[in-house]
């Protein structure tokens, strides 16, 4: 049971690591004004709102983003660890990006109705890019995080 709450943890800590330097990228692309007419966690925001029928509190969507990038994303990472190509935790992490950003392009963007890679938002390519560089932010941290916390998995 130890072994297990271990990797729970470690996966938990690597996976806050990632949502941290996230944290970061989105304050500064804040504070540059890059993208001003994108705001995913606003479009969140906006879409929880009409799914509860009461106005969410901005924070929600950085508390569920906090939540799936710590634990949820965390624990999946470490279950598919292995089977990820790569010989090193940043290129595993790179890899597991690269394939959260298909999955959160052809998904989450068109269920907030900015279409696929949220190209309907009106700023031409820019916002699939700038999401690419979001999840490779979360995801070489991550990757990097859980080989320094996990010595046996470097």
């Amino acid at each position: 049971m130890a072994v297990y709450r271990n990797r729970f943890w470690r996966s938990t800590a690597a996976g806050l690591c990632g949502s941290v330097v996230h944290t970061g990228l989105m304050a500064l692309k804040s504070w540059a004004h890059w993208l001003p007419g994108f705001q995913p966690y606003h479009d969140l925001q906006a879409a929880l709102t009409a799914l509860v029928g009461i106005s969410v509190h901005p924070w929600v969507p950085w508390l569920l983003s906090y939540f799936n990038g710590s634990i949820v994303l965390g624990f999946l990472y470490s279950k598919i660890y292995r089977q990820i190509p790569g010989r090193n935790g940043a290129m595993k992490g790179a890899i597991f990006g690269a394939i959260g950003w298909l999955v959160m392009g052809l998904t989450f963007f068109p269920s907030l109705g900015k279409g696929l890679f949220a190209t309907q938002a009106g700023l031409g390519l820019a916002p699939a890019f700038f999401t690419l560089l979001m999840m490779l932010t979360y995801s070489v941290t991550l990757g990097v995080a859980y080989s320094v916390f996990n010595p046996e998995r470097r």
